[in-house]
């Protein structure tokens, strides 16, 4: 069985990481690999709304974990301490992926794509002084005057997305 890879795909608020996040996962599914992913949030998830059966279960019935499991779904709603790094989050519930793509988790030691928009004002999370520049896989950006140690693709480039699934499943790391 080959090795699952793993990559963050991170950026400053409204950036776009979600709608790279969706273009990478169709890409690698496009080209035939089961790909699954991982979504940090600063917010609680709104899928256990009081009243339900699911709810009562979690905090009535203080169930450790409750899997709601409908014809086509299922989520688990789990009690977790803290944070949990997206390694061993993928080890834990994602099996049998070949890519494990992370939404955020900026810090963690894995690859990284950033999505840099000039156009939202805010500065970019890479700098070419911080420790674990090696760690940036690529940037994606609108800002034509960018340049990182790491390949910097522009949305307006032919092919971008392509490449950078290639580039991202070469520099992704195997866990």
């Amino acid at each position: 069985m080959a090795a699952t890879r793993i990559l963050s795909i991170i950026g400053r608020k409204n950036a776009g990481k979600t709608t790279l996040t969706v273009a990478l996962a169709a890409e690698f599914a496009r080209k035939g690999r089961k790909v699954m992913a991982i979504k940090h949030a600063s917010h609680p998830a709104d899928i256990d709304r009081e009243g339900t059966d699911s709810y009562r279960l979690y905090h009535e019935g203080k169930a450790e974990r409750v899997l709601l499991a409908t014809p086509r779904q299922r989520v688990i709603i789990e009690k977790s301490p803290d944070d949990t790094d997206p390694v061993t989050l993928a080890r834990r519930y994602f099996q049998g992926a070949d890519m494990v793509l992370v939404e955020g988790f900026h810090t963690a030691p894995i690859p990284k794509i950033e999505v840099y928009r000039k156009e939202t004002g805010n500065p970019p999370i890479f700098s070419p002084t911080a420790a674990d520049t090696e760690r940036w896989v690529a940037i994606v950006t609108d800002d034509d005057g960018f340049k990182a140690h790491c390949p910097v693709l522009h949305f307006r480039d032919t092919m971008w997305l392509q490449l950078l699934a290639n580039i991202a499943w070469e520099k992704a790391l195997e866990i």
